[in-house]
Formats: C-alpha cells, sequence, structure tokens
C-alpha cells in the first residue's frame, strides 16, 4: 500500500525554482531513494516533506492525511521523523537525553505536570528511558549511553540521530545523507542499519549521494534533476537508464552491490 503520495509539488525561491511538478509515491515498508546532482531539490523535497517549508503547489499526503499547512511538530506527530544533512545534536547532553528528546511525541504531561512534580511525570520518565534504551540497543550504541554526545566520533553520531528518529516510533523516517562522512566500516554499519529498520516495519525514504550504499538497499529509486523527476525504477533499471547516466552519473558506471 501506499505509504506516502506527492502530487504536482513545486517551491521557487525568488525566481528560482527548486521543485517542479514532482509527482511519486512511496510504498510501506520500502526504502525509497531519491538521488540527483547537488542542488537538485533534494533537501528542499525532505523540508517540505517535514513541514518546514511550505510548498508553492501541490499535495503531500501520508496516510491519506494532507501535510501542507502542518508545522513540523505536527508533521513529527502524525508519525514522520527525520534525519539531518548536518547533524542535529545536543552536545552538551548524554547519548540517552539526546535520545529521550525523540519520546516527547509520545509522552502526554505537560510543563504543570513536571512543575508540580506529579505521580505521572515519573511514570512516563522511566517509560521514555525504557523508549530511549530500546532504541540505542536497536542502533547499537548502547556502549555510549552514559557518555556526553560531545565526547563522540562522527559515525556513532550519526548512528546516534538515527536513534533519537526512530525513539518517536515513526512509521516513515526521512533519512538526509545518513553515509556522508563516514568511512567504509561505518558505511557498512549503516548500510545494515537501514535494513534493519526496513525490516522492522518502518518505510524509509533515503536521500544519498552513495551509490554502491544506494542501488545495494533500495527497492525503488526516483532521481531528479533541477527540481524535475528525471526517471524512476529498481535499481537495475536506474543504473540502465540512458537518461539518468548522462545527466547524473556522467557515462557508464559500474557498482558493487
Amino acid at each position: 500500500m501506499t505509504l506516502l503520495e506527492v502530487e504536482g509539488l513545486s517551491k521557487s525561491f525568488g525566481g528560482v525554482t527548486a521543485i517542479a511538478d514532482l509527482c511519486f509515491k512511496v510504498p510501506e515498508q520500502q526504502v525509497y531513494s531519491v538521488i540527483g546532482p547537488n542542488g537538485a531539490g533534494k533537501t528542499t523535497l525532505f523540508n517540505m516533506l517535514s513541514g518546514i517549508y511550505t510548498p508553492n503547489e501541490g499535495s503531500i499526503k501520508f496516510q491519506n492525511r494532507e501535510l501542507i499547512g502542518r508545522l513540523p511538530h505536527q508533521v513529527a506527530s502524525l508519525g514522520v521523523s527525520r534525519t539531518f544533512q548536518n547533524l542535529q545534536m545536543f552536545f552538551n547532553m548524554s547519548v540517552l537525553d539526546n535520545v529521550k528528546v525523540g519520546c516527547h511525541l509520545r509522552t502526554r504531561s505537560r510543563i504543570w505536570s513536571a512543575a508540580l512534580r506529579l505521580p505521572g511525570i515519573f511514570r512516563e520518565e522511566r517509560q521514555a528511558e525504557a523508549w530511549s534504551r530500546e532504541a540505542l540497543e536497536f542502533c547499537r550504541l548502547e556502549e555510549f549511553i552514559g557518555q556526553e554526545a560531545s565526547a563522540l566520533p562522527y559515525g556513532v553520531l550519526k548512528r546516534l540521530e538515527i536513534a533519537r528518529a526512530l525513539a518517536a516510533k515513526p512509521s516513515l523516517l526521512l533519512m538526509d545523507e545518513p553515509a556522508a562522512g563516514l568511512n567504509d566500516t561505518e558505511t557498512v554499519e549503516m548500510r545494515q542499519l537501514i535494513r534493519r529498520i526496513c525490516a522492522s516495519g518502518v518505510t524509509v525514504l533515503l536521500v544519498e549521494h552513495n551509490m554502491g550504499l544506494v542501488m545495494d538497499v533500495s527497492d525503488r529509486i526516483l532521481v531528479i534533476d533541477y527540481g524535475s523527476r528525471l526517471a524512476e525504477g529498481t535499481p537495475t533499471e536506474i543504473q540502465r537508464n540512458p537518461k539518468v547516466i548522462q545527466a547524473y552519473l556522467g557515462g557508464e558506471v559500474q557498482y558493487a552491490v
């Protein structure tokens, strides 16, 4: 079944068109990747899907509910989490507390409950810690649980950001270049993590420049160029598409998958 449906999506900044009449559908429990050259509009697309930008035209439906017009926290509360191209972490907080931040949409207590130290606050705090430990274990980060985020290597921070996003129990996870800056070993770990996320029932919408990773983990791939749809298909179809080879890959390329 279709989880996310984008129809006629367009976004301009002044006289510059970043996304132009873009249409695609993301099936449930798959890895759907969006690729394209730098400046093709991929991060702009993610910012519209997550409620940061408002499109000029079009429709974004998640589980048949329109997302356009909703604020980022409202989009997240419907089950859409994301990571960022540039790490967005609380570096002065512990690993556990960073992930707890991702649990706030699943809790009900508000500021007055905390101020009055009502019993429900302590129950929810214990539950948030349990959820956070579960997410950290899933991302194989339990050994870092008591450390401060500022002390962690870059590759671990990448997985920590994913753990925080998963702590919100999303149905759709937007991953913006999760392998950027990783070495070969860390990239293998990221590939395995993406597969585990999808196998757990979470749909992944992936933006990534590492073509080996994209071709290995993706069920379907959308190629955009200058904000417009260039091609869509399976990894094999995309590798053989002459428009993609000419406009994006720059020639015949063999991928190790």
